[in-house]
Order: C-alpha cells, then sequence, then structure tokens
C-alpha cells in the first residue's frame, strides 16, 4: 500500500471538507493543492469527485431533522412542499448550463492559473458587496418566494467556473438579493444537497471507466476525511456568518490567488495552463 498516496488522500479530504461550504472555493484548492501534490492523474478525478461526496453527505448528516421534515411533510405540509420547490428552482440554472457546459469548462478552466484569476476577482467582489448597506428582508428560508431562489440558483451558476466558490456565490448573491446572513448560508447549504448530488452522479458517469478497486482504500480515507472536516466546519460556519462578514475570507482569497500568480510569473512553480 502505497503510505505518500494515503497521506495524499488524507490531506485532500481535510482541505475539501473545511472548504466545500466556506466561500473560498473547494474546487479551487484540490485543484492547486492537488497539482502541488503531485496527485493529478486519471484517479484524482474520481477521488475528487468521492470526497466532494462526502462532504455533501456530511450537511444531509448534520441537517438531517429538516430533511427529515421536509421529506415526510411534502404531501400534508404546504411549508414544506414549498421549500422543496424552492430547491429545485434554485437548483436549475445550475443544472441547465451545467449540462451545456461542463465538458468545456472541465477541459478550459481547471487549471490553477484559472482558479488563482477567479480567487483574486472573487476577493475583491466580496470586498465590494460589504461595503454596501445590507438590509434584509429576508430573515429564514421559510420566507423566500420562488423568484428569490431563482436568482439565488443563478447566483450559484457562477460557480461552475472553478475559483468562484459555490457557496461563496451563493452566499453573497444570497445577501445581494435581500436574504440575512443566515439565512443566505442556510440556503446555501440545503442548495447544495441536490446540486452537488446530480453533479457528483454525472462525474462518476462520465469517468465511470477509470474506477479501479486498487483505488479504494485512498477513495475511504478521502471520504471520511472530508465527511468529518465538512461536518466541523459547516457548524462552526452557520455561527460564523452570523455575526461577521466575509471580508476575511475575500483577503484570503486575494492572498492566495496572488501567491499563485507570482510563483507562477517567476517561475517557482510550474503550474499547469490547460
Amino acid at each position: 500500500m502505497d503510505i505518500i498516496l494515503l497521506c495524499k488522500a488524507l490531506i485532500l479530504g481535510v482541505v475539501e471538507g473545511l472548504t466545500e461550504f466556506l466561500p473560498i472555493s473547494s474546487t479551487g484548492h484540490l485543484i492547486i493543492i492537488g497539482e502541488l501534490l503531485g496527485y493529478t492523474d486519471a484517479s484524482s478525478k474520481v477521488f475528487k469527485i468521492v470526497i466532494q461526496f462526502g462532504a455533501i453527505l456530511a450537511v444531509c448528516w448534520d441537517y438531517r431533522q429538516r430533511l427529515g421534515s421536509m421529506l415526510v411533510g411534502l404531501r400534508s405540509a404546504p411549508s414544506e412542499r414549498n421549500f422543496a420547490t424552492l430547491l429545485v428552482i434554485g437548483f436549475l440554472p445550475a443544472a441547465v448550463l451545467g449540462f451545456l457546459f461542463h465538458s468545456a469548462i472541465k477541459t478550459l478552466l481547471f487549471n490553477p492559473i484559472t482558479v488563482a484569476s477567479a480567487l483574486i476577482v472573487g476577493g475583491f467582489i466580496i470586498l465590494y458587496l460589504e461595503k454596501r448597506a445590507h438590509h434584509p428582508r429576508i430573515n429564514s428560508v421559510n420566507e423566500m418566494h420562488w423568484s428569490d431562489a431563482l436568482k439565488v440558483g443563478f447566483a450559484q451558476a457562477l460557480a461552475m467556473i472553478p475559483g468562484t466558490s459555490r457557496s461563496g456565490a451563493t452566499i453573497m448573491g444570497g445577501l445581494v438579493f435581500g436574504l440575512s446572513r443566515k439565512a443566505a448560508a442556510e440556503f446555501s447549504f440545503f442548495l447544495a444537497i441536490p446540486t452537488m448530488f446530480a453533479a457528483t452522479a454525472y462525474d462518476l458517469y462520465k469517468n465511470w471507466s477509470i474506477l479501479r478497486m486498487d483505488d479504494l482504500p485512498v477513495f475511504a480515507i478521502g471520504f471520511v476525511a472530508a465527511f468529518f472536516s465538512a461536518m466541523w466546519a459547516v457548524k462552526r460556519f452557520i455561527s460564523f456568518v452570523s455575526n461577521h462578514t466575509f471580508v476575511i475570507f475575500a483577503w484570503y482569497r486575494i492572498v492566495l490567488g496572488l501567491v499563485v500568480l507570482m510563483t507562477a510569473y517567476f517561475g517557482l512553480v510550474n503550474w499547469s495552463v490547460v
């Protein structure tokens, strides 16, 4: 058994879990750190799918009571049907655009230089939005209308560009469209469930031929690491966003992006560009 490879799997699993629901782009981090670790072969594509699945299952576990109530009440509770409808509406923009442009985006944009550029641009957008006065009209996801969900859904679709951050796009989009910080974060987490389940299923279908039994220990370690680190991160992030701005995340994005671009410019790291 390759101990070095298992250590890489552990590191990437923890990175996925810690970054998936923060506005700093988990995909971007996996691309950058995966390249630094030299884990960029064909099996790494499936590995990243597996650990993203681990992270989303952590959210399902954290919100199991809320999800259970929604499923049980679909037939009898109008509020639960409305909530499920909001998730479907919010999911549609990313589903349609992802189906149309998934292959082109994976081929052209999944590289550290694109990620670094998107991190920097997204960081400055967050700084700009945080300077604006924020007067929320929606303090709970139960107060959202279908138009609110659709707007947030289009914001989420921007995250198809690696380095943008799905959670960052949906949360900041939610703030722009009138959601409170807590409502925007919670809807972002719930919206991640159908979005990431669909993305995982589609990616597995596209990469099914790459799967090998020999990779199972590596996938298992990454999956478990992503699951538990995501559970830890989600609980603390909800508490954090209720009382803090995202400025610290914006500066982190900008600094990380600049580091990648500077190391590329001065030849310190031979980042791939395709």
